[in-house]
């Protein structure tokens, strides 16, 4: 058995939930260090018009995201799982069968956002005035939509098979090199809002090159040969129904994005849909660090319960909880403590600046319990129970959030939007701790006949 199979299933697990989530935490701060960067580039730059356009733009880009993280978590699931159980040559045709799907989807993504582009941002609450610069941005995003998504689905397999470090790289790489370039192309070339999609675009690719890279040098476990990328509808359907959650997920945050651009339009103004996609990013960056943790938790959890060693699936989820729980405090605190500086980094529009440091502290009220949502979601995706992670991950935004954004404001005006957060993060964590304290009773009554059929065996 390889030596990275051999430490999922046998080292400390709390030194090896360490050892995979900090290189995926560094790697994914560090992502949305970029989306940071880039909108004050864009906001310092060009204006908050401009960050109204990336607000429109963004969820859009989160639909492509969504198909690359669809098929990079289901593949990695039934990698690790497959792993745990010895099944090296189901992995690698999972591995083969998921650079197909990948390709295939992002072709067809890019090819139709570009034939619908206008009706498109226009549906996602495009306003006149954003509507020019929106375009000039997603245009080109979809234009290299494919290696954002193969590099993504990538990263997830090497992640699977615990190469951690590796994974962090690739999306160093390419953040690195879009903060470097982002100045370039929007100030020195003087490109504007497309100099910044470009700069994305060129960063994507060199994050794409590494991914295949490293698949292709002999480093891997994963060996993926030409046969292994014949589709197979079995493995197909697998990693599609695994991946389903971290899909509706990402897709639900579209979804969300369409309700309250609109509904910012109707009660608000542009000046709040640029606060929005500000706030958003904030968010991104404060969940960042929890989505490192399960994103290290997924292979120890995936391969230890293929592998039917539970003890360490329930230790795993418990140290995740509560590292998940710490970091999401402290992101709670610097959010509402810093606030007014935090908004300021992005334009010097004094109404911006108040305006969204209020909604900031209204709309992180509830990111200390947030930490249950991600870990449970997460604990079902690497169990391959894509039905409840499903649910989990639709739960807060799409159940809970869009029926409160609709109807608060009726009510409460503007703020009632801004308090649709909170109302639905709380909402979501109770349903969730729910889920997961039936999954984790069910997990230990495992664990207790495997002790029995252990012992029986022994005598």
């Amino acid at each position: 058995m390889n030596n990275r199979s051999v430490k999922l299933g046998n080292e400390d697990v709390k030194k090896l939930l360490i050892d995979l989530s900090l290189p995926a935490m560094i790697g994914m701060i560090v992502n949305a260090l970029y989306n940071i960067v880039d909108t004050m580039f864009i906001g310092n730059g060009v204006g908050t018009i401009a960050i109204g356009a990336l607000a429109i733009a963004f969820p859009i880009q989160m639909i492509i995201m969504a198909f690359g993280q669809m098929i990079g978590i289901g593949a990695a699931a039934s990698v690790s799982i497959n792993l745990g159980k010895g099944d090296v040559e189901k992995a690698d045709n999972v591995a083969g069968n998921s650079f197909f799907a990948v390709v295939l989807l992002s072709t067809l993504i890019m090819i139709i956002g570009l034939v619908f582009l206008e009706p498109l941002l226009e549906i996602f609450g495009a306003t006149k005035n954003i509507l020019p610069y929106a375009k000039d941005y997603i245009s080109v995003i979809f234009l290299g939509s494919i290696f954002l998504s193969v590099s993504m689905s990538g990263n997830n397999l090497i992640r699977a098979e615990g190469n951690a470090k590796v994974a962090m790289f690739s999306m160093l790489i390419g953040t690195g090199l879009n903060i470097i370039l982002d100045p370039i192309f929007i100030y020195i070339f003087k490109l504007g809002i497309k100099g910044a999609a470009i700069a994305t675009i060129i960063s994507q690719f060199a994050s794409f090159i590494f991914v295949i890279s490293y698949l292709r040098s002999g480093k891997s476990i994963l060996k993926i040969k030409f046969h292994n990328l014949k589709p197979d509808i079995s493995i197909l359907k697998e990693i599609f129904a695994i991946g389903s959650a971290a899909f509706g997920r990402q897709v639900a945050g579209s979804i969300v994005a369409i309700v309250i651009n609109n509904s910012l339009k109707f009660y608000g103004t542009e000046l709040d849909i640029a606060i929005l996609g500000t706030v958003n990013k904030v968010i991104m960056f404060l969940y960042m660090p929890l989505f490192g943790i399960v994103q290290g938790m997924q292979p120890i959890v995936g391969f230890n319960y293929g592998a039917k060693k539970m003890k360490r699936v329930k230790e795993t989820v418990k140290l995740s909880l509560i590292a998940a729980t710490t970091l999401a405090g402290i992101g709670f605190i610097v959010s509402q403590t810093l606030s007014v500086p935090i908004m300021g980094a992005f334009s010097s529009d004094n109404d911006f600046i108040i305006n969204g440091a209020e909604v900031l502290r209204v709309v992180v009220l509830m990111v200390p319990v947030v930490g249950i949502q991600i870990v449970g979601a997460s604990l079902f995706q690497a169990l391959g129970k894509a039905m409840p992670s499903l649910i989990l991950s639709l739960l807060r935004q799409v159940i809970l959030f869009i029926p409160l954004v609709i109807i608060l404001p009726r009510f409460m005006g503007l703020p009632g939007i801004w308090r649709a957060f909170p109302i639905a993060d709380f909402g979501a964590t109770v349903v969730t701790a729910i889920f997961m304290i039936n999954e984790m009773k069910k997990i230990s009554l495992q664990d207790e006949k495997l002790k029995k059929l252990e012992l029986e065996c022994r005598e």
